[in-house]
């Protein structure tokens, strides 16, 4: 009976609950819990088993650029980044409010590496998440043009729950590009969060758009909800050379 509930565990797709029963079977006898303690266990077991998979495959489609946590970001004073700035973007819930994070500092003070540990934080708490930078970005927009699936494209981000965007403002990018982009902010207003990451500063980002109509709509569904973190210090990366030499 046991090896054909296991089978049929299996069958039904609930791995979680099997390797949990088959746990309990490995115990002595007298060690086996009462029944409702036995189902209370297994519906735990399954449970958990579903949230790590899930946590799994978003870090997987999340096609992060760097595999970190917030516990790898470094909070000082000289980086302008306070342990209760990093608490409150922890907390999940500005992402359900459809609020956004700009990060802006000059280039490898660790901005890539901030935003990645959020979009990693969110995954695991649940939040389908979506890294580009703006190259990869805009050739997903040329291959989508070219095959005629922008709609489904747009849709695909739509539904992510954090999309992140980085490198933006390190090369023009063309009237078309902007116009998805102004779409695609419209389509998560109010709805979902993005983070935007850039070496220029928010105030600058007006005249990197160009076009005075397009970039007031865009930095309209941009700023106003949007926690900013203008990174300091010195180039993170220079800092590691210099520890491994």
């Amino acid at each position: 009976m046991t090896t054909a509930s296991l089978s049929t565990l299996r069958e039904l797709k609930l791995g979680g609950m099997a390797s949990a029963y088959e746990a309990v079977l490995a115990t002595p006898l007298n060690q086996h819990p009462e029944a409702h303690e036995l189902i209370a266990r297994l519906v735990d077991a399954e449970r958990q088993n579903r949230q790590r998979r899930r946590m799994e495959l978003n870090l997987r489609l999340s096609k992060l650029r760097y595999a970190v946590t917030l516990q790898d970001v470094d909070c000082a004073a000289d980086r302008n980044l306070s342990k209760n700035q990093l608490a409150v973007l922890g907390d999940v819930a500005w992402i359900g409010r459809g609020e956004n994070v700009l990060i802006t500092g000059a280039t490898g003070c660790g901005k890539s590496h901030l935003a990645c540990a959020l979009g990693n934080h969110a995954c695991t708490m649940g939040q389908r998440s979506l890294y580009f930078n703006m190259n990869r970005f805009c050739e997903q927009i040329a291959v989508a043009k070219a095959e005629g699936t922008v709609i489904k494209w747009l849709d695909r981000l739509k539904k992510a729950r954090l999309l992140i965007l980085d490198d933006f403002g390190l090369q023009p990018i063309t009237h078309p590009v902007k116009l998805l982009l102004l779409q695609l902010l419209e389509d998560r207003y109010e709805r979902a969060g993005t983070i935007i990451v850039s070496q220029l500063p928010v105030g600058k980002w007006h005249e990197y758009i160009a076009e005075p109509t397009i970039a007031d709509a865009i930095l309209d569904r941009l700023v106003p909800k949007a926690h900013k973190v203008d990174l300091k210090g010195k180039s993170l990366r220079k800092r590691s050379e210099n520890l491994s030499s």
